[in-house]
């Protein structure tokens, strides 16, 4: 053991895909893309340490996603920086990219550059910031069409919270099962299981196209456990929150539940592959 963490061999074996890296949230920084870079590089010892396969992470990509103005210009001036940590890290780096659903033009042009001509394998939908809107928004539903003719992933941010929601435009997993039952042939992953992992769990029970993401909240016990009696060990992909949240905490949610080997590698990885084929199969 290392860290608390299973032995270097079995991680390995695992081939760990992270479907939740979120280096600076994915921000450039106005000076071009070093903080993106210097974060990345600071989360390398945990990702070695883990011994990850492959990370996703949401790239903003110039369509107002982020209240920087200066950035924002950036990108739009020097696109080819949205591309700087896939080139540096090819074989370690997946990508996709933030929408704006409060921009439908701005986005749709942009879904066609980065998902459909470009190295991007879906998209991600926010909870908070100036593009983000709640799920069951017509805005969103005209964005989740496009990327369902594109055969991209959806991975959209859910949380309850208790007392109600801070804003209109959070997305619960309540919500996520409506918009996911107008769009049966699309797959969505319910980011961080609505963080109330209980409730979020039965809420997209029915939704067979919903899958749940693991990162986000504190580790305690029984999360596996129950995601897997009550929509199977198929329906759940590894995040790990990286680098803002603990490697040990995040990991071992799935390497310390009372699960078989099988259930263990097909969350922390093969899943994901199994889910990121079709659009792969197109780049």
């Amino acid at each position: 053991m290392s860290f608390g963490l299973p032995a270097a061999e079995t991680l390995k074996q695992y081939r760990i895909w992270d479907s939740y890296f979120t280096p600076s949230f994915s921000n450039p920084g106005a000076d071009g893309s070093s903080r993106l870079i210097a974060d990345i590089q600071r989360a390398m010892p945990a990702i070695e340490t883990g011994h990850f396969e492959k990370l996703c992470y949401f790239a903003h990509v110039g369509i107002g996603t982020t209240t920087d103005r200066s950035l924002e210009d950036l990108l739009r001036a020097k696109p080819e920086l949205v591309l700087e940590p896939l080139n540096r890290w090819p074989d370690q780096l997946l990508g996709m990219i933030q929408l704006n659903a409060n921009d439908v033009s701005g986005s749709l042009t942009a879904l066609d550059r980065w998902l459909r001509d470009g190295p991007m394998l879906g998209v991600y939908f926010p909870g908070s910031g100036p593009g983000a809107a709640n799920c069951l928004d017509p805005n969103v539903a005209t964005l989740v069409e496009r990327v369902s003719e594109l055969k991209g992933v959806i991975m959209q941010h859910t949380w309850f919270k208790t007392g109600g929601k801070r804003a209109p435009h959070e997305s619960t997993p309540a919500e996520l099962a409506t918009l996911a039952a107008k769009f049966p042939r699309q797959r969505f992953i319910c980011a961080h299981a609505g963080g109330e992992w209980e409730r979020g769990i039965r809420a997209v029970r029915q939704s067979s196209n919903v899958l749940i993401e693991t990162s986000g909240f504190d580790a305690t016990a029984g999360f596996i456990e129950m995601a897997i009696r009550e929509i199977g060990s198929e329906r759940i992909v590894f995040g790990s929150h990286l680098p803002s949240r603990s490697l040990g905490t995040e990991l071992s949610k799935v390497t310390t539940a009372k699960i078989g080997e099988k259930e263990k590698k097909d969350i922390l990885g093969a899943n994901y592959r199994s889910l990121l084929k079709p659009i792969q199969s197109l780049k």
